[in-house]
C-alpha cells in the first residue's frame, strides 16, 4: 500500500513538473522530474530485489533446513 501511494505522489509530481516546464521553459523543472523519476526507480528496484530474496532466496533456505 504505501509502494502503490509512493508511485501515485511521484507520477503527480512528474507530470506536474512536466507541465509547468511548458508552461514556463523553466529548466528546474525538468530538473526535479529527473530526479523524481530516478529516486523511484531506485526505490522499486530495491523493493523487487527484496521480493526477489524473500521468494526464491528465503523459500530455498527453509527447504534447506
Amino acid at each position: 500500500m504505501i509502494i502503490r501511494l509512493a508511485l501515485l505522489i511521484s507520477i503527480l509530481l512528474v507530470a506536474s513538473s512536466a507541465v509547468m516546464f511548458l508552461l514556463t521553459r523553466d529548466p528546474r523543472y525538468s530538473r526535479f522530474a529527473w530526479q523524481v523519476a530516478r529516486f523511484m526507480f531506485y526505490t522499486l528496484l530495491v523493493f523487487a530485489l527484496l521480493f526477489l530474496l524473500e521468494r526464491y532466496g528465503l523459500v530455498a533456505w527453509r527447504v534447506l533446513v
